[in-house]
């Protein structure tokens, strides 16, 4: 997933809790959904990062050394001016891009 297209804020902003949970009803259960999926930005995103800083991985000393650090530091620079996991994960629940079900509801329902 490209983070950098994502329209989330950089900075933390404050929520109306009650339009965000219009869909479920209940405001814990509304943070439960985005707590998760925070967590799977979150994974993903160590993820990518460590791929990415596992090429520059050597096991031996050279004198290149010094430039692989500036590429590291740019890599690491730009994940962290990423927006946060969760500031991602509320954007894209309110752009509702984040599928939920409670399976307690859909047993009741049928």
């Amino acid at each position: 997933m490209d983070y950098k297209k994502t329209t989330a804020p950089t900075t933390t902003t404050t929520r109306d809790m009650m339009d965000l949970c219009k869909d479920t009803g209940n405001v814990y259960e509304t943070v439960a959904i985005i707590g998760k999926r925070a967590n799977q930005i979150a994974v993903e995103m160590k993820n990518e990062l460590s791929k990415k800083l596992q090429e520059f991985a050597s096991y031996t000393d050279n004198l290149e050394e010094v430039f692989e650090n500036r590429e590291q530091i740019e890599i690491s620079r730009y994940y962290e001016k990423l927006p946060k996991p969760t500031l991602i994960a509320t954007q894209e629940y309110i752009e509702g891009k984040v599928y939920h079900r409670n399976p307690a509801k859909v047993k009741d329902t049928l």
